[in-house]
């Protein structure tokens, strides 16, 4: 049965860097982000059109490729964080989440009897076809599945520590463009107050044994955040890298082509 990885780096202190899936229905890049070292990759359900056989598939070449798939669902809903733990995903990041009874409800979903609620419906392809009881899968499953809830509102922010109390709960991940908007200065990812508000909730983080998260918009972003204490750090999506790194392909070009005719 497969480990987990980015849960283990995590248990070790460390911090790990993952990339989004938004736009492109392609598992290959799973693979190509396994093969640049990436942790984990981020698959969207809730902004990203993908459907549940395609977002499978991204799964399934991620844990191939050692790089584990954490996948946002749309809403909180049983039945879309049941389907894809069952697609193998080893984590569930939950959007919007603001009433502590609700997330308690959502991650107890995550893991089964006695510490959740969710129910049994794996098949031979989660456990790699080994001969396992029902009690070595449920351990392992349990163990290697991680719970990321999301915190993008004020509302969110100002019941942090009843959010961070709620058993299960493995990490808090900042979705700072809509934390901006909410905050009322929209887009402003350098904003004194926006900065603040993130740092107090890394605090709160630690004093709740919660490992701090941040899904960022850039390299530069990323690095900040991790420089700043967050341990789960996501930095942009396959889209933008792609169109960042064919810009800087296109400009040395040029900047070649110009100067042989001169």
């Amino acid at each position: 049965m497969r480990v987990n990885l980015t849960r283990e780096r995590l248990a070790r202190g460390e911090t790990v860097f993952g990339c989004g899936l938004q736009v492109y229905r392609s598992p290959e890049i799973c693979r190509a982000f396994g093969a640049a070292g990436f942790d984990y990759v981020f698959i969207d359900m809730e902004h990203g059109a993908y459907n549940l056989e395609t977002v499978q598939d991204m799964i399934r070449a991620a844990l191939e490729s050692g790089v584990t798939p954490i996948v946002r669902v749309a809403e909180l809903l049983y039945s879309l964080v049941a389907r894809l733990l069952d697609a193998g995903a080893q984590g569930i990041i939950l959007p919007r989440v603001e009433d502590p009874q609700l997330l308690a409800q959502a991650v107890s979903w995550m893991r089964f009897p006695p510490a959740g609620t969710r129910g049994y419906g794996v098949n031979p392809t989660m456990v790699e076809y080994e001969a396992r009881s029902f009690a070595e899968i449920i351990e392992h499953l349990n163990l290697n599945t991680v719970s990321v809830v999301q915190f993008e509102t004020v509302t969110a922010m100002e019941h942090a520590d009843q959010l961070l109390a709620v058993r299960g709960v493995d990490i808090a991940m900042v979705g700072p463009a809509d934390l901006s908007i909410s905050l009322g200065i929209p887009g402003q990812m350098d904003h004194p107050l926006l900065i603040s508000t993130i740092d107090r909730l890394i605090v709160k983080c630690v004093e709740h044994h919660v490992v701090p998260g941040i899904q960022t918009r850039s390299t530069a972003m990323a690095k900040f955040w991790a420089d700043r204490g967050m341990r789960f750090v996501g930095a942009g999506g396959e889209h933008g890298l792609l169109l960042e790194k064919a810009r800087e392909t296109v400009a040395a070009l040029q900047g070649s082509k110009a100067g042989g005719r001169e």
